[in-house]
C-alpha cells in the first residue's frame, strides 16, 4: 500500500528499487521509439533518487480496463519486480485508479503512472510558497479519483473545524469534503497570488525594460544557459525538471542597458492536465514577454518531438495566436555533436533566420545569440513624434532607455521627441498615466 506525505503525494523513498513498464497502446501518437519513451521515463524516476532496477516494453494490443497490460504481462512484471528486489513499479502511462490498485495486487509491488511521477518530481522540488501551493493543489486533484486510500491526514490541516459530519456519512464522503475543501481553500489563496503578481506584471510592463523568457523541453539547457548570459549561479543539473520555480535576473545587450531574462519551467510530453491548470498562473508569465528563446537540445534523438512538444503547451497558454511574443530557437548543446550530423545541423540554421545554434557549457554562439534577441526586441520598431512637458522627466527617461530617441528639442515647457519604438513599447508609453 502506498503511503502519503501531508500535501497528498505518494510517498517515494530515495535509493528505492523500481521497474519502469512502457505500454505501447493502439492507435497511440508515433512521435517517440518505445525506446525513447523508457529512457525518458526512467530519466524521470532518476530525478527523484530512485534506482531503475530494470525496464520494459509491452505492446498491447486491447486495453485492460482492469490492468492495461495483460495477465501474462503482469506476472512478467511481478517475476521481475521479485527478482530486482523492487518494490516500485512505474507505468509509463495515465492509470485508472482501479487500475492502478489492481496493478499493485498483482505485482505486489507500489504503483505509480506518469502523472503521479511527474506530480512527486514537482512535490519535491518546488521551492517558492506559491509553487509548492500549485505542487499541492495538482497533487489534490489528481488524488480526488483515488479515495481508495485514506485521507484522514487532512483532518489535522484543517485546524479542527469540529466534527467531518453527520451521523451516517461515510468515510469516503468525508475524505472527499477534505480534498474538496482543501482545493477550494489553496484556490483562494492562490487568487490573491495571482493578483499580486498581476500588480507585478503591471508594474514591470510601465518599467523600461524588455523581458526575454527562456522556455523549452525540460533538461535542454534553459539554466545552463540563463547562468551564462547572467552570471547568476541557479541550479542546473543533468536532471529532468531541475528547475521548476521561475527566476529573474536582469543583462545587457547589444543597444539596451537592461533586460529582463526569466528562466521558467521546463516542459514533457504528456505533461498532466492537472500541472497545466495549476501552474498556469505562473506559466502567464511567458505570455507577458517580450520575446520567447525556445531552447532545444538539438543533440537529443528525439529533439524533433520534444520541439512539437513545447508548441503544444505553448498553444495551450493562446501563445500559438497573432499578437504572440516573437520567438527564436537557440540550438543548444552542439559541442556534443561532431562531423556531418553538425555540419548539416550548422547548415540547416544558417539558412533559417530565427534559429541560432549554440553551445551554453563552452559559449559557443552566445554572442550571435545576444545579437539576435536584441535584433528581435527592436523588430517592427516605427519613428513616433512626441511632445510631453518638461516636468514629465519620468516618461521622458523611460523613452531614453526603452526607444532610440533620434531627436529632442526643448521649446519653453514643452520637449518634442522623435523616437524609433517598439509596437510593445508604444502601446505600453501610451497605456502610462501623466505625471
Amino acid at each position: 500500500m502506498n503511503t502519503f506525505d501531508g500535501n497528498g503525494a505518494i510517498e517515494v523513498a530515495r535509493g528505492e528499487r523500481a521497474i519502469v513498464i512502457v505500454p505501447e497502446l493502439p492507435r497511440e501518437a508515433a512521435r517517440r521509439s518505445a525506446e525513447a519513451r523508457l529512457e525518458e521515463a526512467a530519466g524521470l524516476a532518476e530525478a527523484i533518487g530512485v534506482v531503475v532496477a530494470g525496464g520494459r516494453v509491452f505492446r498491447v494490443r486491447s486495453v485492460r480496463p482492469a490492468t492495461l497490460i495483460g495477465k501474462g504481462q503482469a506476472e512478467e512484471v511481478a517475476e521481475l519486480a521479485k527478482a530486482e528486489e523492487a518494490r516500485l513499479l512505474i507505468v509509463d502511462a495515465a492509470l485508472t485508479p482501479i487500475q492502478q490498485k489492481n496493478l499493485e495486487d498483482e505485482t505486489g509491488a507500489k504503483v505509480i503512472d506518469r502523472t503521479g511521477l511527474i506530480l512527486e518530481i514537482f512535490g519535491e522540488r518546488a521551492v517558492t510558497a506559491e509553487g509548492r501551493m500549485q505542487v499541492e493543489l495538482a497533487h489534490l486533484d489528481y488524488q480526488a479519483g483515488r479515495l481508495v486510500r485514506s485521507w484522514t491526514h487532512l483532518e489535522r490541516q484543517r485546524g479542527g473545524f469540529g466534527f467531518l459530519g453527520g451521523p451516517g456519512e461515510t468515510q469516503i464522503e468525508a475524505d472527499r469534503r477534505l480534498i474538496r475543501d482543501r482545493m477550494a481553500r489553496i484556490r483562494r489563496e492562490l487568487d490573491q497570488v495571482k493578483r499580486t503578481r498581476s500588480l507585478h506584471r503591471d508594474r514591470r510592463q510601465r518599467a523600461p525594460w524588455p523581458v526575454i523568457a527562456l522556455v523549452g523541453y525540460t533538461n535542454a539547457g534553459k539554466s545552463t544557459l540563463f547562468n551564462r548570459l547572467t552570471g547568476e549561479a541557479v541550479f542546473a543539473e543533468n536532471l529532468l525538471f531541475a528547475t521548476l520555480d521561475p527566476t529573474m535576473r536582469d543583462i545587457r545587450l547589444p543597444g539596451f542597458d537592461k533586460v529582463i531574462l526569466s528562466d521558467t519551467v521546463g516542459f514533457v510530453s504528456d505533461l498532466p492536465t492537472e500541472l497545466i491548470a495549476a501552474f498556469r498562473a505562473t506559466l502567464e508569465e511567458v505570455r507577458s514577454a517580450d520575446l520567447l528563446v525556445h531552447v532545444r537540445n538539438v543533440a537529443h534523438p528525439d529533439s524533433e518531438a520534444q520541439r512539437e512538444d513545447v508548441d503544444d503547451v505553448l498553444a495551450s497558454l493562446g501563445l500559438a495566436e497573432e499578437g504572440a511574443p516573437p520567438r527564436i530557437e537557440a540550438w543548444n548543446k552542439i559541442d556534443l555533436l561532431s562531423g556531418e550530423a553538425r555540419d548539416r545541423l550548422l547548415a540547416e540554421a544558417q539558412r533559417r533566420e530565427n534559429v541560432v545554434p549554440i553551445s551554453a557549457i563552452s559559449g559557443e554562439g552566445l554572442d550571435l545569440l545576444r545579437e539576435r534577441m536584441a535584433e528581435c526586441l527592436r523588430s517592427g520598431e516605427q519613428v513616433h513624434e512626441i511632445r510631453l512637458p518638461a516636468s514629465a522627466g519620468d516618461r521622458i527617461a523611460w523613452l531614453h532607455a526603452r526607444g532610440e530617441v533620434l531627436d529632442q528639442t526643448v521649446k519653453e515647457d514643452e520637449v518634442q521627441l522623435s523616437v524609433r519604438l517598439s509596437p510593445d513599447n508604444w502601446a505600453r508609453f501610451q497605456s502610462m498615466e501623466p505625471a
